[in-house]
């Protein structure tokens, strides 16, 4: 599949904004234990994807009620659903000088992803951050995708092309409404 840029600019990719706050003390802060010991951008890219995914349970794992959306309260809760997860990740590489975007596919609901575009790389990855359970096995890749789920096109899956340097407006608004996951099932998109 060839993944397309929703904007022409790599800087826009590089945006802190509310929901991404890259800038927040909590990111920075997180961002400077990752990147400890001067390792590399392929190195800090694959920590960064790891911390979100193992040390961030995906809120209906646990059946944690709440529903974080901005990448720094994701950090600070240490809970959120896929998409939640992803503003986080797509934070953290960014605050690594990291261009990531958001993008998605159709499983059931929404399922959110980061991509990554390495200094010096072959163009953009995409990344799971969901957390690895029975039956899902998300890793970091740049070449072959190691995703959380594969597509079932029978089943009326897909996987959606475009990069986005915000989150999706369907996706983020239902965040933004849920004041729990009960709510945030009711209001949360199906499709794009």
């Amino acid at each position: 599949m060839e993944l397309i840029q929703q904007n022409p600019e790599l800087s826009a990719y590089l945006a802190a904004d509310e929901v991404i706050d890259h800038e927040h003390p909590l990111v920075r802060q997180t961002a400077a234990r990752l990147r400890s010991d001067g390792v590399d951008a392929y190195a800090y890219a694959k920590a960064a994807f790891e911390f979100v995914r193992d040390t961030i349970p995906h809120s209906s794992d646990t059946g944690d009620v709440r529903v974080p959306w901005r990448a720094s309260d994701v950090l600070a809760q240490r809970t959120g659903i896929c998409c939640a997860k992803a503003h986080a990740l797509v934070a953290l590489l960014r605050a690594g000088s990291i261009p990531a975007a958001f993008c998605y596919q159709r499983l059931n609901v929404v399922h959110g992803l980061a991509a990554l575009n390495l200094p010096g790389g072959s163009g953009w990855a995409r990344l799971d951050p969901r957390g690895n359970k029975p039956g899902v096995d998300a890793q970091f890749s740049l070449g072959e995708e190691r995703l959380a789920f594969d597509i079932r096109p029978e089943s009326n899956e897909m996987d959606y092309p475009v990069l986005y340097d915000v989150p999706h407006p369907v996706v983020l608004d239902a965040l933004r409404a849920a004041p729990d996951q009960e709510t945030l099932w009711t209001l949360y998109p199906a499709e794009l």
